[in-house]
């Protein structure tokens, strides 16, 4: 991917120059992350005797950044990466901390987006006062119990998924995203224990899956 620097900031949303200062910040903050991570619970080994990740952290942190600009499911990604489907979402969540003390991920973008005061700085985070909010479910494992197979067992897709709900605004630009439902959860349920709090005058745009929001909700103004 690297080779073709047009499909390069397609997929990851970065200048390949970008991107490589990006992971040399990452680099130097990753190691120090892992070992205050592992060292937080009793271990009978030592850290680093484990297995060996298959992918190198610089394909990790491409991977991470092609799953946010694209929000593709955990199926594809692994075929994209050649790594078990089990392994993306754990891989992605690992390296998010660390990503996050250097440039701006759902979270700190999202922070930044409350603090909008003026109609120029809400206009910077969302263009045309305009977001569209969906929730998405990705593919999971089979769970190995049977309370969790039941929970995360979406009648939707007929398989077992976990489900985020994300806002974007007009660029595609992921200003809010939640932690992962169980797939069984309504998309409607997850918004209203976890929604963006929007500036005033900005209309997000729902599909039929959030009915009821415009009579709970009156003050977002929402469209269908």
């Amino acid at each position: 991917m690297s080779r073709r620097p047009n499909i390069f900031k397609s997929f990851s949303g970065l200048e390949l120059s970008e991107f490589d200062s990006v992971y040399e910040k990452v680099k130097i903050k990753y190691e120090e992350y892992e070992m205050q991570r592992l060292s937080k619970r009793p271990r009978k080994n030592m850290v680093g005797a484990g297995r060996p990740l298959k992918l190198s952290l610089r394909d990790r942190l491409l991977m991470l950044f092609v799953y946010y600009r694209l929000y593709i499911t955990s199926t594809l990604t692994s075929y994209l990466f050649d790594l078990d489907q089990s392994n993306v979402l754990k891989d992605i969540r690992k390296l998010e901390p660390v990503v996050r003390e250097v440039m701006p991920i759902p979270e700190r973008v999202y922070a930044a987006a409350r603090r909008a005061n003026t109609p120029e700085e809400v206009e910077r985070y969302f263009p045309g006062f305009k977001v569209l909010i969906d929730a998405t479910e990705q593919e999971i494992p089979r769970p190995g119990r049977s309370d969790k197979r039941r929970s995360h067992y979406s009648g939707k897709k007929k398989r077992h998924t976990v489900k985020t709900q994300i806002t974007v605004n007009e660029d595609g630009l992921i200003v809010h995203k939640t932690k992962h439902a169980r797939g069984r959860r309504h998309d409607y349920d997850i918004f209203k224990k976890s929604h963006p709090r929007l500036p005033p005058g900005v209309e997000p745009t729902l599909d039929l899956g959030y009915e009821g929001i415009q009579k709970d909700f009156p003050e977002l103004n929402a469209h269908s």
